[in-house]
């Protein structure tokens, strides 16, 4: 029994002749196939998961890592996106209830609400070596003159 490439289903018509082999499109998902297609190739497996690797490291573009395998930008675009809708939901513990960051919860240490209700900052430049310039922000303790 013939099987759909993408989903496994078994309900399907035919739908052509392409390379003087049947062709079949599935009712569930709409794919069209060849029975046998031989098109799949054992490197394209290997790039894929690299792609993915290096994509999920962070460090690497889609038009980068297709440079690099030597495929489009658009098929590593893909590649991506069908291995980020095979992971399962990322799961929130439930004593977790809101988080929220942004620029000024990292510099100043917490949120405040209130416009004006964050303290002072010292601000010094200094010059370490000719031709750099360096700003250094501190925040005013209450020990300090």
């Amino acid at each position: 029994m013939i099987k759909c490439k993408r989903c496994e289903g078994m309900e399907m018509v035919k739908s052509g002749f392409v390379r003087g082999k049947q062709r079949y499109r599935c009712n569930k998902c709409g794919c069209n196939f060849i029975e046998g297609d031989l098109r799949i190739k054992e490197e394209l497996i290997v790039k894929r998961a690299l792609a993915v690797i290096l994509y999920s490291l962070g460090k690497a573009s889609f038009n980068m890592l297709g440079h690099i395998f030597g495929v489009s930008r658009s098929l590593t675009f893909r590649w991506i996106k069908q291995e980020a809708a095979a992971l399962p939901e990322p799961e929130v513990p439930g004593n977790i209830k809101e988080m929220e960051f942004d620029e000024m919860w990292h510099f100043i240490g917490s949120k405040k609400t209130k416009p004006g209700s964050s303290k002072r900052w010292i601000v010094a430049q200094g010059e370490p070596w000719l031709g750099c310039s360096a700003i250094v922000m501190l925040q005013l303790s209450k020990n300090s003159t």
